[in-house]
């Protein structure tokens, strides 16, 4: 029998990485628990700054539209119910449930306590040297549904 070769690239697949979602939260656990809260929180601000430098980098030259279309696509991609809306001053996004949580917890998970701070910590620090910041105005631990609040600084 002849033998076949099938080749593919990443990109020939379908975008689904929901399990990262259960690493980054098996990590903050262990960070949390052996080497405190801080620690946990200090880890999440380095990977968003190193991760999404392209999308800060966007930020300070599209402003909130290119945080707007990656937001859009990521939820669209991941099967978030979500609600976007704003203009060129500030972004609100409305979670109603997050599928993020939702998986950790069909997977038998519980999201850790600093599970908020992955959206908190990250959105803050893709703000950090722009003309923007970020506000998590609502948190529901259960669901991970939330009410986040993008806007243009005071000059």
């Amino acid at each position: 029998m002849p033998n076949l070769t099938m080749t593919r690239q990443a990109s020939d697949n379908v975008y689904f990485h929901r399990d990262f979602h259960c690493a980054l939260n098996a990590a903050l656990e262990y960070l949390r628990v052996n080497f405190g809260v801080a620690a946990a929180r200090d880890y999440l601000g380095r990977f968003a700054a190193a991760y999404h430098a392209p999308l800060q980098a966007e930020l300070r030259r599209r402003g909130l539209a290119a945080l707007r279309e990656y937001f859009e696509n990521i939820y669209r991609l991941e099967g978030g119910q979500v609600r976007i809306s704003g203009d060129d001053a500030e972004l609100l996004i409305e979670v109603e449930r997050c599928p993020a949580v939702e998986h950790i917890r069909r997977q038998g998970g519980l999201p850790s306590a600093l599970y908020a701070d992955t959206t908190r910590i990250v959105n803050e620090t893709i703000c950090r040297d722009t003309p923007f910041a970020f506000e998590l105005r609502d948190y529901d631990p259960l669901t991970g549904a939330s009410r986040q609040r993008f806007y243009r600084r005071q000059p």
